[in-house]
């Protein structure tokens, strides 16, 4: 079968025999009045590939694969990343589409018909040096989510591998009613920690309500559970050493020291406290947090959490080390990202095999 290429890298089918047929078997090419069949750049390269199409350029000479193939990259400098993902995607029996913005493909479920059949998810390709990027990927999933669709990130890898994540927009929830402890209690400011001797508050507040760590009778909590107990009134401070009272502000200005991330951290903590979440240190997995739905006496933690800024930027290899690690231990990885006025906001990252 017989196509012409053009310039911008695309062919063209005039006849309607090899249109249909080429058409028929996967969907390829965009159907034109007439019968004719005009095949996009993914599409060519594919079928020149899979030698299942024959391609002449203008003067009639043959265009064999790789020339299809660099024509394709002299007009689009990123195709060679997400051709990977084009093929990958045809080889596992998708039909795929390219798509524009705001994402590279619409992929049909297994089966689908073109245009009979909605498209099930939209795919993004990205380079592993490419940066991650939050506020691109929180814009990316509130409209897959809009449109009702599952939003997939393609990650090449530098040796032509592929990684897929799912993307969403999750509302993590809990079931630890957010009981105040009333009165107050004391407790003694010690560097980084804070440290409560009532023998009461200490059982309340560490078996009831999940804060801190019980350390015989006493209750250890850190930084960040005791900013935010004392920003709720339950808690007021003082110096260990000299017994002063601390205000609420110069707790917080010596956590920022110690932390330069303190800020989205207390701002992601209140949020899944206000959701009836329990929040435990993330340290020995690599994350911020460890999230419960409920006392971590009666459940496993559901969340392995990073939070960090909105416009928050990274390299892949580390987000893709965080996914990993979470999965590994059968929990879900999120980052809260902390935007104006602290408004936290949850991105969910899975690794799946489509």
């Amino acid at each position: 079968m017989t196509g012409r290429l053009r310039d911008d890298a695309t062919v063209r089918f005039d006849d309607p025999a090899e249109a249909s047929n080429i058409y028929g078997k996967g969907f390829f090419g965009t159907p034109e009045s007439g019968g004719a069949l005009t095949l996009d750049r993914y599409e060519v390269v594919y079928l020149t590939e899979m030698s299942r199409a024959e391609v002449v350029d203008g003067r009639g000479r043959p265009v064999r694969w790789p020339d299809a193939f660099r024509r394709a990259v002299r007009i689009d400098a990123g195709f060679s990343v997400r051709y990977l993902v084009y093929r990958d995607l045809r080889q596992r029996g998708y039909v795929v589409r390219a798509s524009g913005p705001p994402v590279a493909f619409a992929v049909l479920p297994r089966g689908g018909v073109l245009h009979k059949t909605p498209s099930r998810f939209w795919i993004e390709a990205i380079s592993e040096r490419e940066p991650f990027d939050l506020t691109r990927l929180f814009d990316l999933a509130e409209r897959a989510q809009s449109a009702k669709k599952v939003l997939l990130l393609a990650v090449v890898d530098e040796e032509s591998d592929l990684t897929y994540y799912r993307v969403r927009r999750p509302s993590p929830n809990g079931a630890l009613p957010a009981t105040p402890l009333v009165p107050p209690t004391e407790g003694w400011l010690s560097t980084d920690r804070v440290t409560v001797h009532d023998v009461v508050a200490a059982d309340t507040l560490g078996r009831v309500l999940a804060y801190g760590s019980r350390i015989g009778d006493r209750l250890e909590l850190s930084l960040l559970e005791s900013a935010y107990l004392a920003s709720t009134g339950q808690l007021t401070l003082r110096d260990a050493k000299s017994g002063r009272a601390v205000p609420l502000e110069r707790l917080i200005e010596r956590a920022r020291r110690l932390d330069p991330g303190f800020s989205e951290r207390l701002a992601a903590y209140r949020d899944l406290r206000a959701r009836q979440i329990v929040v435990k240190t993330g340290f020995k997995y690599g994350a911020h947090f460890r999230a419960y739905p409920r006392n971590p006496e009666h459940a496993h933690a559901r969340y392995l959490i990073q939070a960090v800024p909105e416009s928050h930027r990274a390299r892949w290899p580390t987000v893709a080390g965080g996914v990993r690690v979470a999965q590994g231990v059968r929990k879900e990885f999120l980052m809260a990202g902390v935007g104006a006025q602290d408004r936290v906001r949850f991105l969910s990252l899975e690794r799946i095999r489509p």
